[in-house]
């Protein structure tokens, strides 16, 4: 999994759930034959001292994400153009799994689901990484407010 870099600023609500979705998504990406019991220890871990509400919504966006990740990567590939999945760097994949399911399943604010995973780009992606992100989620937002 991703370490944490004790010298950045701890993260605090969302943001921090966020992170370890995208831990857990990366572990799931690269080690599909892994021991779902170690990505919730690693849950666990990151959460202790966390509020309920926080390891609710880190839960079951996770639990959410996962069953729909089909569905996801097909808008992924669908929005993503002249990018395959495959093709793409498994931390950004990730990032955009997790921004493509807040933007089209849950009412999360899409600025905010941009944001943030651009956020993510930055700490754990390459330096093209945000560019990429916002491109593809931008292209998700738009169309989903099309169709609204």
């Amino acid at each position: 999994m991703f370490e944490h870099d004790e010298d950045s600023q701890p993260l605090s609500g969302r943001s921090l759930a966020r992170e370890i979705v995208v831990q857990v998504l990366f572990e799931d990406d690269l080690n599909p034959a892994g021991d779902p019991a170690l990505a919730e220890q690693f849950v666990a871990q990151r959460l202790q001292g966390a509020s309920t509400g926080l390891a609710g919504f880190t839960r079951e966006t996770l639990s959410a994400l996962r069953e729909s990740k089909s569905l996801i990567d097909s808008i992924l590939e669908e929005s993503a153009d002249n990018w395959s999945l495959s093709r793409m760097a498994p931390t950004d994949r990730n990032i955009l799994r997790l921004g493509a399911y807040e933007l089209t399943q849950t009412d999360t604010p899409g600025q905010v689901v941009i944001h943030e995973a651009v956020e993510l780009a930055k700490r754990f992606g390459t330096e093209d990484s945000p560019r990429f992100i916002n491109g593809v989620l931008d292209r998700i937002f738009d169309q989903r407010s099309d169709q609204d």
